[in-house]
Order: structure tokens, then C-alpha cells, then sequence
């Protein structure tokens, strides 16, 4: 027979879930930003690169 009263453990895994997916998300936006700083500097470089060549 099932324990009556609430589940044991769902607060906790609730909780990871969400501790979790909030980690991933910070990590994914950390490299999408990293990927556009590159892409700013490689730009800005190029654009450099164009002016002393002219």
C-alpha cells in the first residue's frame, strides 16, 4: 500500500530541477555572449585591417 501524506522527496527534486536548469541557462548564455565579444573584435579588427590597407 502506498504511504499516505505528501511524496517523500518532490520538493527536493523540484528544487534540483529548477537549480539545474537555471545553471544551464547561465552557461548558455555565458557562451552565446563570448561568441558575440569575439565576433565584435574579429570585426572591429577587420575594419582595422581595411583602413591601413587603404
Amino acid at each position: 500500500m502506498p504511504k499516505k501524506g505528501k511524496a517523500k522527496n518532490t520538493i527536493n527534486k523540484a528544487k534540483h530541477t529548477r537549480l539545474m536548469k537555471q545553471k544551464e541557462n547561465k552557461l548558455r548564455l555565458e557562451k552565446q555572449r563570448t561568441k558575440e565579444r569575439l565576433k565584435a573584435i574579429i570585426k572591429k579588427a577587420n575594419e582595422a585591417k581595411e583602413q591601413n590597407e587603404d
